[in-house]
């Protein structure tokens, strides 16, 4: 059927044009214009409809939008969800008049949903698909018969309140397992401002259960969470000109620019604050539903056991001295009087997450309103009761939600408004700035045992990153900060003292194991100084654990706790002028000493990977700690050769040939007896110990990675060449502009080395042309060490003249100045 016989082309013209003038209309953004443009398409389709029906004859049938048209929120991209609703007209003249509401749509390029049903039709569809059922809640007349709509209303809503049993836990399920899908958005860097946990599609699902006037979610603050998403979602296709809701990277400078906002972080914190509200409010509201019909399912026993027309009375437990446990939850008695008692908040949560229960959001509400302030200094017991809620594990988290969502943190800890829903840029980290604190806490929490001060380390696991809602070095902003939040709390100044430190330094153990030569004096005595005392180490070592495991799984490994421990025992001897009992300074475990061995007999490099550990049964404590570290990124890869120049870029580039990804490294240098007499003659064996995982497909065969070292070494494979050449054929991927390279010299990390220090993004070959330049520089690799998190390398190389001394002052920086170029060239 041609178009003009369809619908007027002016008429199809003319509402184009007035589309595009309110899309270009900056005057009139956020919900006024979703509701401008839902009216503005509403008096365009009742103009097709009225002229359709009139054309085909068909009388009782009605125009119905549901969905987000049906709510009035229709974005720039969204498609139009369309019922045609008819009362059993023939089925050619339906279809006539379909055709005609379908093709001008589809005509000017919008998204068309639609669906052609009778009321009884659309009725057992939504009874057989929940989707369908929870569009037509919203179902809002276009054009055509109202009556024809009302009554479908009706028995709709009706079905939904009386099958609420059922419709409401799937309705549940459903969120679940989308939130699984696609993240929770209060943490994504690129969340879907639709289907994650947290937006769009979870705040409809709470308008549904309050349909069902079976239980509804907090209103504070819902409807602005909701309308900011709506608005972000609208500024996102505008700036796209796609249907789109995913938050791309790319896209946030100009969403933020369009919405008079700062910058990328200041957007992605409004929509982080958004979908904590959302999420706040559906865990709230899902388990006040799955507390109403638990207690539904088991009133019929109960009324038979205590007989007909009896009630029985809730049961309160005392949990502490004003709360107590109703229903699942922990709330306040009722002889509590908060406006009376300053520390109830505290108490309350403690009680709650040391039970495991929710803390109800009407007592924490009523918190919020009538408790007065902590005197500062806090007395003793409200300092006890924040250090019992940080102790009690994975139960503090939802508890800690529930007080921000009232706003009892930022009042009990200023300085924990900076971090609210601060966004975290690099990809290592799973959890926003403060949600990161609240897990630290939380992995703290299993670690108390190791430490003598258990309450301290909860509270530098609460505080170690305060700092990063102020401008500066995170940790030195964020001494101060705790210095003042530890005394805020009441902790002397000895105890004050000590977090300050830890908060200082947090950083440092982790920094320095991955970062440094273990074996270089220098390296224990630099720590020994910051550390000062054990019960400050023990502290440092169980929080650099903790805030690793809270960063993501890409933050922490066997390999690195292992380095961790190693160092700590090192500075512990120092600090109490023991002896440390470990290997001599460069000297190979007995495999890696069975392959240098072999090196040296060969001439040539020798190739393990997967190398296996001893296979001796381990005696039952090692074993469970064993089981209990966390798995180790990738799988060990060992080369052993003859000291020659070049080993370093050639085998970093083999690897990266092979697609090799380099979790971790260590290069060192150990002396081998040739054998020759009694001359004490010895050779000098490299020893390259990685930490590789396959960027894809299987792993490479260890001959295959030997015969191409082989002639990378000898010159008749040209790496640098392969790699450009890979490179040109798969182009760059859109994303985020990475910050250039920065390469310096750590001046005083060592007295027998010169130690340079890289930062750059993670690629292939990153570290092979870091040996090139280091190769053109004619100096020599004493070890490397390489520690990746996430798309970002931290290299550190130790490096000497070729007669072993340090390098000076001006070759060092020379030195660096090389590498950078190189690196920023590439």
């Amino acid at each position: 059927m041609p178009s003009e016989d369809r619908s007027s082309p002016d008429q199809g013209t003319s509402y184009a044009a007035a589309r595009l003038r309110l899309l270009q209309d900056e005057a009139r953004p956020g919900r006024p214009r979703r509701e401008a443009l839902s009216g503005l398409t509403d008096g365009w389709l009742k103009g097709l409809f009225d002229a359709a029906a009139a054309h085909t004859g068909v009388r009782g049938a009605a125009l119905v939008a549901v969905g987000g048209y049906g709510r009035g929120e229709l974005s720039p991209r969204s498609d139009l969800d369309l019922l045609l609703l008819h009362d059993g007209a023939p089925a050619g003249a339906v279809a006539a008049l379909a055709e005609r509401l379908w093709y001008p749509v589809w005509d000017l390029g919008l998204a068309l949903d639609h669906s052609v049903r009778t009321p009884a039709e659309a009725r057992r569809t939504a009874a057989e698909d929940l989707k369908v059922h929870l569009g037509l809640l919203d179902a809002r007349l276009v054009a055509g018969d109202l009556g024809l709509l009302t009554k479908l209303r009706t028995t709709v809503l009706a079905d939904w309140r009386n099958n609420a049993a059922k419709r409401l836990p799937a309705l549940a399920e459903l969120c679940r397992e989308r939130g699984e899908r696609h993240g929770e958005l209060q943490f994504l860097l690129e969340g879907d401002l639709k289907e994650s946990r947290g937006g769009l599609r979870d705040a409809t699902a709470l308008r549904a259960v309050a349909a069902s006037w079976l239980a509804d979610a907090p209103r504070a603050g819902l409807a602005e969470a909701r309308t900011r998403l709506l608005d972000v979602r609208d500024t996102l296709h505008l700036a796209t000109g796609r249907a789109t809701d995913r938050l791309a990277l790319q896209e946030q400078d100009a969403v933020a620019q369009a919405l008079q906002l700062p910058d990328a972080d200041a957007l992605l914190r409004q929509v982080y604050e958004a979908a904590r509200t959302i999420s706040y409010a559906s865990d709230v509201t899902w388990r006040e539903v799955h507390r109403v019909l638990g207690a539904r399912a088991a009133r019929p026993r109960l009324r038979a056991m205590l007989g007909v027309g009896q009630k029985p009375a809730a049961e309160r437990v005392p949990l502490a001295d004003g709360v107590v446990e109703q229903d699942g939850e922990a709330v306040l008695a009722r002889a509590a009087r908060p406006e009376r008692d300053p520390v109830l908040p505290l108490r309350a949560a403690a009680a709650a997450a040391q039970a495991g229960l929710p803390i109800s959001p009407h007592a924490v509400r009523r918190l919020a309103a009538a408790a007065p302030p902590l005197p500062v200094p806090w007395p003793a017991e409200a300092r006890e009761e924040l250090v019992t809620l940080l102790g009690a594990g994975e139960p503090t988290v939802a508890v800690w939600e529930a007080l921000e969502a009232e706003g009892l943190v930022t009042r009990l800890l200023p300085d924990w408004e900076r971090v609210h829903c601060r966004p975290q840029r690099n990809p290592v980290h799973t959890w926003t700035v403060d949600r990161h604190l609240v897990e630290t806490a939380v992995r703290a929490a299993s670690l108390t045992r190791r430490v003598s001060r258990p309450d301290l380390l909860l509270i530098c696991a609460l505080l170690h990153d305060l700092g990063k809602g102020w401008p500066g070095d995170h940790s030195v902003v964020g001494e101060t900060i705790a210095r003042d939040v530890a005394a805020r709390v009441g902790f002397g100044a000895e105890d004050t003292a000590v977090v300050a430190t830890v908060v200082r330094h947090h950083l440092l153990l982790v920094e320095t194991a991955t970062r440094r030569d273990l074996d270089d004096p220098a390296t224990v005595a630099a720590v020994a100084r910051h550390v000062r005392g054990r019960t400050t180490l023990e502290l440092l070592h169980a929080l650099t654990e903790a805030d690793a495991l809270a960063t993501g799984p890409a933050a922490w490994s066997a390999w690195r706790a292992g380095l961790v421990a190693d160092l700590v025992a090192r500075v512990g001897a120092a600090l109490v002028g023991e002896p440390v009992e470990r290997p001599a300074p460069g000297a190979p475990s007995a495999q890696q000493e069975r392959l240098a061995v072999e090196a040296l007999r060969t001439g040539g490099p020798v190739v393990a990977l997967r190398a296996e550990r001893g296979q001796a049964e381990p005696e039952p404590e090692a074993a469970a700690a064993e089981e209990a570290a966390p798995e180790p990124v990738g799988v060990e890869l060992h080369i052993a050769l003859p000291d020659r120049p070049g080993v370093l870029p050639a085998a970093a580039g083999v690897l990266a040939l092979h697609r090799l990804t380099v979790r971790a490294a260590d290069l060192r240098a150990v002396e081998l007896p040739t054998g020759i007499g009694d001359s004490g003659a010895t050779t000098e064996v490299l020893l390259l110990s990685w930490r590789v995982a396959a960027a894809y497909g299987s792993l490479p065969e260890e001959a295959r990675l030997r015969a191409d070292l082989v002639r990378a070494l000898d010159g008749t494979l040209d790496i640098a060449a392969r790699l450009a050449e890979r490179d040109a054929a798969y182009p760059r991927r859109r994303g985020a502009k990475a910050p250039p390279p920065r390469v310096t010299v750590a001046g005083a990390a060592s007295q027998e080395a010169t130690v340079i220090e890289v930062r750059a993004k993670d690629a292939p070959g990153l570290l092979h042309r870091i040996g090139r330049a280091l190769e053109a520089s004619d100096v020599r690799v004493r070890s490397a060490h390489v520690s990746t998190l996430g798309a970002n390398a931290v290299d550190t190389v130790y490096v000497t003249r070729p007669d072993g001394t340090p390098l000076s002052p001006e070759d060092a920086e020379m030195v660096a100045k090389r590498v950078e170029s190189a690196l920023t060239a590439a």
